[in-house]
């Protein structure tokens, strides 16, 4: 619901209570839900959406009316009831027909009520200087253009997020309603209450537990402008999920998942600027890969892990070497995704060396160039079968920023 309109409502159903209007919350949501059915633009029709969801008696109908066109003169001003309000002598209301406007971006008008004096101004139900709201304008504007007060409030933002990753089925099973197995011995144990006769088959389902994530992130020169949103983003994902391993690399690879268990963002930076030599360098992706494999892959890509690889795709190292390590890579975890920054852009084509030779072993091809796009991967990262599927083969579809896929 766009801006305030929502706690305009939530104030309209407490002043409509005080008026000796009996409203319950459940109207309140009842209302809500209407409205989603129905054009905000359209007056008539929000008027009536209000009228039957809070009304449940005929003697509140004047009641509802009087209050109604007072309170949606100027929202902010509802909570008290002006003396005389309801001791007015009763009158239809006519509503004012609906007239073209043209609908602001994200905020579309709200209904405007009539009195029976044609001549009467409008009165508007809600003003929409006091509904904008900048969350939107955020969440589509590119990281790299962010002010200094902006990235504080996509920092309490990223930190709202909620990363749900699919769960995997392991080998241990549990009791469960309905399952593959025939739970024998607790089948048996029940059948001596109805003298051994089988009348309930119990069954042992999959356990499920949670996949480990494992975040490899470009911090070469080409990566710098997305640096800085790209640790909030790595901090507010390691204190959302328990089982995350990250890791930076630019033409060295370079563990950091204890620097970011600090609490504080500031104070886990700090603790990354120190650790990590190779800032804004150049990029080896096929050698930092085969390091990882190496040196950390029997360690951390167990369990169905997922990967993500967070890169521009240019290198300057060996490409056969790049290609060789994402085959590699591929075969070790489940789920193999590469987030690019420039897949955002309009008209970007994956060209560069880097990414020609590591395209074949992606599984996901997303963007991570704004807000949207990381709320994208988080629903992407929830709809993960549980099960692991056959390989795609070929080049990973990209899915464009905004569009579902």
């Amino acid at each position: 619901m766009a801006g305030y309109l929502l706690h305009h409502i939530i104030r309209f159903g407490r002043t409509l209570r005080a008026a000796g209007v009996p409203i319950t919350p459940g109207q309140i949501v009842a209302f809500i839900r209407a409205l989603e059915w129905i054009p905000l633009e359209d007056r008539e029709l929000f008027y009536h959406a209000a009228r039957c969801t809070l009304v449940c008696r005929r003697e509140d109908l004047e009641t509802f009316d009087r209050v109604f066109e007072w309170f949606w003169r100027n929202p902010l001003m509802g909570g008290q009831l002006p003396p005389g309000l309801l001791s007015t002598a009763p009158g239809p209301i006519r509503r004012q027909e609906n007239r073209p406007r043209p609908a602001e971006v994200g905020h579309p008008p709200a209904p405007e009520p009539r009195s029976e004096n044609p001549e009467a101004p409008p009165v508007i139900l809600a003003d929409r200087a006091m509904t904008y709201s900048p969350i939107e304008i955020l969440r589509r504007k590119p990281f790299e253009r962010f002010s200094e007060e902006e990235i504080q409030r996509v920092r309490r933002l990223m930190a709202r997020l909620r990363w749900q990753i699919s769960e995997r089925e392991t080998r241990r099973l549990r009791p469960g309603p309905r399952g593959e197995h025939l739970d024998l011995r607790r089948t048996l144990r029940r059948s001596m209450r109805h003298y051994g006769e089988w009348v309930r088959l119990l069954w042992r389902t999959h356990k499920r537990k949670p996949r480990p994530l494992v975040v490899l992130c470009d911090i070469s020169g080409s990566m710098e402008r997305y640096a800085r949103m790209l640790l909030h983003f790595l901090h507010a994902l390691s204190h959302t999920r328990r089982h995350v391993e990250t890791f930076v690399f630019g033409t060295r690879l370079t563990r950091i998942t204890r620097c970011l268990h600090h609490r504080d963002l500031d104070e886990a930076l700090r603790e990354v600027s120190r650790t990590v030599v190779d800032w804004s360098g150049g990029t080896r992706i096929g050698e930092c890969l085969h390091v990882f494999n190496r040196d950390w892959g029997r360690r951390v890509l167990g369990r169905g892990a997922v990967v993500m690889i967070i890169s521009d795709g240019w290198d300057r190292g060996d490409v056969e070497l790049l290609g060789r390590e994402m085959e590699r890579l591929q075969k070790s975890c489940y789920r193999l995704i590469w987030l690019n920054p420039l897949l955002g852009i309009p008209g970007y084509q994956p060209l560069t060396r880097g990414m020609q030779a590591a395209l074949p072993y992606i599984d996901d091809f997303l963007p991570v160039h704004n807000l949207a796009s990381l709320e994208q991967l988080a629903a992407h990262l929830e709809r993960l079968p549980s099960r692991r599927s056959a390989r795609r083969s070929g080049l990973a579809r990209p899915v464009p920023s905004g569009e579902p896929e």
